[in-house]
């Protein structure tokens, strides 16, 4: 079975660090997520103004 490639820098990935290749691609992810460069997009549902 091929190891899928990180998804930072496109090595290999291993499995201690799944699915990154080294820890430093990993807390790049992280700090992606928390400086709002990745965002979970969601259905707000329509505001009901007026009533």
């Amino acid at each position: 079975m091929t190891a899928k490639p990180c998804p930072i820098c496109k090595k290999p990935s291993v499995p201690e660090q799944a699915p990154f290749c080294s820890r430093r691609c990993r807390e790049v992810d992280l700090g992606r997520w928390f400086g709002e460069d990745y965002k979970v997009s969601t259905e707000e549902p329509a505001s009901d103004e007026g009533e």
